[in-house]
């Protein structure tokens, strides 16, 4: 950020009413004249050019003062929030979780959370089964290589981590055990693990390259060693073979791939004449001979089965005793492996519940792996405002966060966080504070946090150019005060931490902001309605258009947008968000009263109903311009010209009214946020719809929209599919199953029926994940309503 943009900033944070850029006014006191003798016409003419003058003056400084106002605007989307920051200073504050698997896009990797880290990383390929011209090389999490399963069994967030691949000739098992000392998060050692996958495949070469790399930001350099003069070689077979690569690259991580390749080389061996692909070492250009690299490969090549240590040894840890490796290995992971099983009994209490061993694994792999996905990024998102012609930097900055996909989404969403911490609050409340302090730190001058974060050149080499620029009118659903309600509800204050107290007030003021933001930005026409940004109101190729922030995607809204709809998921964000910060406000003793009128406000079941439930319908719906006769059509093709793209068709003229033709997840949002009276007809109305099989109930988990809606599994544009129009979502049939808890223990006339619903659903989503997990080897993004299939992306965890 340059400077001129700090000095706009000081600016905008101490802008009030009084020192608002204005247009300033003038009186004119130059037309009394100290000279009395002046002829009439004389002081006509003095006071019509001093006129004149006062006149050019003023538009002059309005002139300027506009252009300083306008430039104001233009930094409001990338001026950082000025309140204290939330996150500790310091990852060193964390010794424990300085180093970890915190590149959850590769296959394995391991990196500190430094803004200047060291990156280490492991391809793979077998020499003998290498199509010509593909090595069918492993490196990046790919839906692609359709691997039969990868992912963490174990993971605990801190000291170790145990990893199953299953390639399709052979098995990796990566693992790794972090051990404390010195003044930089200590030692580690990874341990990766090959054996074939059948018999007749023993004795196959396979070959390993791990390699050591510099961030973004790293500085220094790597010093190479031929490996083979200082390995213990008593456990390998003659035939395996140490190579080395070197190289200085100025380019971003995945340019440094592409010379990795090119330092590949077709050799052969000078007694056995056999052919084989190997590193070529120092590789650099004549000038350049006496350069140090900062991006080293090493190559194992061996035969089936095989095992390479990695040891990185800290030189600030003095006295660190035995090299961690060997039989030291394996005593210290046991240790951390038995500690984990046991806190995971502990917080969850599947055994004590009556879950089988093979559904207490899998609970265990699935929590693994949300915990192993936690990648640490640092660099700047690309941002715009209506006040920029073109994006502009972020500031940079670091990010400690879950991902929703390692394969296809390797990188920080911050509706997705939210789920992700309802599940990482219950294993480590520690780590789940890190993870939101990391994000609020995001939160610029505005309130408003980027709600997609590509930061860096190895996230955003992943991305494609139209998803990279995040627009400060979108933001997504504020799911951390999910995190917060169920981290602190019904808890006394007397059971609260220091700890956790101390970050609740370093949180409180951009929680404050965050809330402002989402209140002022996104409010309706109405008061207590809102609505989504981002609609494109000018589509004429989408059959409904998208409303992306909302999280739901294609969910179908208002077929035209305008400024007047009501999106009756977001009210209940809203109510929701209202609630927790006035419970906050109450634990750390600060005033909560607006919040919580607030809250009471938006929870009047009488204002929701008029503001969202149809009468005629009987559910509750969005309000807006619509039509439910729209199609998409093709044109009529021209002859010598490329078929045309379907159209949007509209039959029928919009007209003001509620969408309730449409029955799917956003209709359960006051159920969702527990916001409905338990003797609220429309709550019965509600949990008797849910069973409906003609409208979301399927025996494998609530489906998004009805069968019986318009747009059920129908395209957006004819190159769409459906998104959120049919499939099942795990995180919303979470909070129903959620709510529906809830309405089965409050006292009310619809008690019995929540709870029969709740047991069955939970029943049926159990079910239908596990059986999808035993027969894919992985937890999907979606499931088709129709057979329970796993869809979508990998998500490699629940």
């Amino acid at each position: 950020m340059t400077g001129g943009n700090k000095k706009l900033h000081v600016i905008g944070a101490s802008e009030t009413k009084k020192n608002r850029p204005k247009v300033l006014k003038s009186s004119d006191h130059s037309t009394h004249s100290h000279n009395q003798g002046v002829s009439t016409l004389n002081i006509s003419r003095k006071q019509h050019n001093g006129s004149l003058y006062t006149g050019v003056g003023v538009i002059a400084i309005s002139v300027v003062s506009w252009f300083v106002y306008q430039g104001y605007l233009e930094t409001r989307v990338n001026s950082p929030l000025t309140e204290n920051k939330v996150a500790f200073p310091s990852s060193h504050d964390f010794p424990e979780r300085y180093w970890g698997s915190f590149r959850p896009g590769v296959y394995f990797g391991m990196k500190s959370r430094d803004t200047h880290s060291l990156l280490a990383g492991l391809m793979w390929f077998m020499p003998d089964v290498a199509a010509a011209g593909n090595l069918n090389l492993r490196h990046l999490c790919d839906q692609g290589d359709n691997l039969e399963q990868y992912g963490w069994k174990e993971h605990d967030g801190r000291n170790f981590g145990v990893q199953v691949i299953i390639d399709k000739f052979i098995q990796l098992e990566t693992s790794f055990v972090t051990k404390l000392g010195g003044n930089h998060g200590g030692d580690w050692t990874a341990r990766i693990q090959v054996e074939p996958r059948m018999k007749e495949l023993k004795g196959q070469q396979v070959t390993l390259y791990f390699y050591l790399t510099l961030d973004d930001n790293g500085k220094g350099l790597l010093q190479p060693i031929r490996m083979i003069d200082n390995m213990d070689t008593s456990g390998m077979d003659a035939s395996e073979s140490v190579k080395f690569l070197g190289l200085s690259a100025v380019h971003g991580h995945t340019e440094k791939l592409g010379d990795f390749r090119s330092g590949l080389r077709l050799m052969e061996d000078k007694r056995s004449k056999e052919r084989h692909i190997s590193l070529a070492g120092a590789l650099f250009a004549k000038e350049d001979n006496l350069k140090q690299p900062n991006f080293v490969v090493h190559q194992v090549t061996g035969k089936l089965p095989l095992q390479l240590e990695i040891v990185y040894e800290s030189n600030s840890f003095a006295e660190r005793g035995i090299l961690l490796r060997g039989e030291v290995y394996d005593a210290l992971l046991q240790k951390y492996r038995e500690q984990f099983r046991i806190q995971f009994e502990s917080k969850f209490r599947l055994n004590e519940k009556g879950f089988s061993e093979e559904e207490q694994d899998f609970a265990k792999s699935a929590m693994s792996n949300l915990v192993g996905g936690i990648g640490y990024f640092y660099g700047s998102s690309k941002v715009q405002s209506v006040h920029n012609k073109e994006p502009v930097p972020y500031w940079n900055a670091p990010l400690y966060t879950a991902v929703p996909s390692r394969s296809f989404f390797p990188r920080g969403f911050l509706w997705d966080e939210g789920f992700h911490n309802l599940i990482i609050s219950q294993w480590d409340r520690e780590i789940s504070f890190d993870i939101m302090a990391h994000w609020f730190d995001l939160m610029n001058v505005e309130g408003w946090i980027p709600r997609e974060q590509i930061l860096g050149s190895e996230a955003r080499a992943r991305v494609p150019d139209e998803f990279v620029v995040q627009r400060n009118n979108q933001g997504n659903p504020p799911t951390f005060f999910l995190v917060l309600d169920a981290m602190f509800k019904n808890r006394p204050v007397r059971d609260i931490s220091t700890l956790e107290l101390e970050q609740l007030n370093r949180m409180w003021p951009r929680l404050v902001s965050w809330y402002n933001w989402f209140n002022t930005s996104l409010h309706g026409s109405e008061p207590g309605t809102y609505y989504w940004r981002g609609r494109d109101t000018a589509s004429t190729r989408e059959l409904n258009p998208k409303s992306l922030s909302s999280g739901l995607d294609d969910y179908p809204r208002a077929s035209h947008p305008t400024t007047y709809e009501r999106h009756l998921d977001l009210r209940c964000w809203i109510t929701l968000a209202a609630k927790v910060m006035a419970s906050i406000a109450d634990i750390i003793g600060r005033e909560g009263r607006k919040y919580h009128e607030t809250f009471v406000f938006l929870s009047n079941n009488e204002l929701l109903n008029a503001q969202h439930w149809s009468e005629k319908a009987k559910r509750y719906a969005d309000y807006g311009l619509h039509s439910s006769n729209v199609t998409l059509r093709r044109p009529k093709s021209i002859a010598g010209q490329p078929k045309p793209d379907k159209i949007r068709w509209v039959s029928e003229e919009p007209t003001p009214r509620f969408i309730d033709d449409t029955f799917g997840y956003v209709s359960l949002f006051p159920l969702i946020i527990e916001i409905l009276q338990p003797d609220s007809p429309q709550l019965g109305q509600l949990l008797q719809d849910l069973r409906n099989p003609n409208l979301l109930w399927t025996k494998y988990g609530l489906r998004s929209l009805s069968k019986t809606s318009p747009l059920y599994n129908k395209r957006n544009t004819e190159h769409d599919p459906p998104y959120w129009r049919g499939p099942i979502w795990i995180n919303v049939n979470y909070l129903v199953a959620r709510a529906l808890h809830h309405y089965s223990v409050v006292e009310g006339p619809h008690q019995t029926r929540a709870l029969l619903l709740y047991n069955e659903l939970r029943e049926n989503l159990i079910t239908n994940v596990l059986r999808e997990y035993r027969k894919t080897g992985y937890i999907w993004e979606q499931y088709n309503d129709a057979n329970g299939a796993g869809q979508g992306c990998r998500l490699e965890f629940l």
